[in-house]
């Protein structure tokens, strides 16, 4: 196997560190052998400020993923149920179950997020809805209006937390602001990372955002899921290089964008995307495609049961680079295009 040039399976951005972050990490080293905020509450009061917010409403946390874990575990648990979309992040059904509660995936058709069927599949047991927006793996953008109109369908006792990872690689015209939807609806939390629009992958920060009674039990573990001194310095530098992190994250839709172009004039099966990376449809050929761009040093995903691939968005060299073995791909014998017996609908293996 061809040793791995474009890492394009882990949704990394490849834009250059933000503004003042280097500078923020190279003072903070100085303090490492200090306690100093060691529930991250001067990150969080800023976050707060940043986004309106009363500081009660915040908490900051290592990455999403904890975050994830914190929320489940405070608001599921053992007996009850969490409804989900599919496809959709993997680790939510491990996240879940961690949580001692048991994941309800809810497939839609196209790979779309069905939410009047997540509503159907909400019970007295469902203690919450998980939503990612832009949903990962497929890029799918939910508006304000389906996610109101989930709400109106969903029961009281029902919390939604929507994980908005890639929010900022989606148009902001298009995709619903969970934040301004948790102002007056308690119901709903939303959680938020640093590791793809500001680019801190390697120091896990990120933070959830709700009620001021939902975020409250999720105080009592942060302790455990602390964010170290120096990533809290570098997501304060981040936060202060918003236009930045704007314009970076507008480039990489660009770029994420023209390769869909490109693969759509070869006539791939790919539908739009908001985040920070494509869902190719190859049906059988999944595989052999992640094998045959591997053999071009280039790494990319096959993911939820087989459903599809995933193809992060690279530097313009790697995208060229997956646009030319796509080619060769789509030119073979047993083509991948659009209605070739070779290419079958894709089908989910739920």
């Amino acid at each position: 196997m061809a040793r791995i040039v474009h890492q394009l399976s882990l949704n990394e951005n490849c834009s250059p560190p933000l503004p003042g972050v280097r500078d923020a990490l190279t003072a903070s080293l100085d303090h490492v052998h200090l306690t100093l905020d060691a529930l991250a509450d001067g990150l969080a009061s800023d976050l707060a400020g940043h986004l309106g917010l009363d500081a009660e409403r915040v908490v900051a946390g290592a990455g999403s993923g904890a975050l994830l874990q914190q929320f489940l575990t405070a608001h599921a648990g053992a007996g009850s149920t969490v409804v989900h979309t599919w496809p959709s992040f993997e680790m939510y059904p491990l996240l879940i179950r961690n949580a001692l509660a048991e994941p309800v995936a809810v497939p839609g058709p196209d790979d779309r997020q069905d939410l009047a069927a997540v509503a159907a599949a909400v019970t007295p047991d469902t203690k919450v809805v998980l939503l990612c927006n832009p949903n990962n793996p497929t890029g799918e953008v939910l508006d304000a209006a389906r996610l109101r109109d989930l709400l109106d369908a969903l029961p009281s006792h029902v919390l939604v937390l929507v994980d908005e990872a890639y929010r900022e690689f989606a148009d902001p015209a298009v995709i619903a602001d969970a934040v301004e939807l948790a102002r007056t609806d308690d119901r709903v939390a939303v959680v938020r990372t640093f590791s793809k629009s500001h680019g801190l992958l390697g120091l896990r920060v990120g933070y959830l955002v709700g009620a001021a009674e939902v975020v409250a039990p999720l105080r009592r573990t942060t302790p455990f899921y602390r964010v170290p001194t120096v990533a809290q310095s570098a997501a304060l530098a981040a936060l202060k290089a918003e236009p930045e992190m704007r314009e970076q994250c507008e480039r990489v839709a660009a770029e994420r964008d023209r390769v869909r172009s490109g693969l759509l004039d070869l006539r791939f099966d790919v539908p739009p995307s908001g985040g920070n990376f494509l869902w190719l449809r190859l049906g059988a050929r999944n595989e052999e495609f992640v094998a045959h761009l591997a053999g071009d040093g280039i790494a990319v995903r096959v993911l939820a049961g087989g459903a599809g691939v995933r193809v992060s968005t690279g530097t313009p060299e790697a995208n060229d680079a997956v646009l030319r073995a796509a080619a060769r791909f789509a030119t073979g014998p047993a083509s991948p295009r659009a209605g070739s017996p070779a290419a079958p609908a894709m089908t989910n293996d739920r």
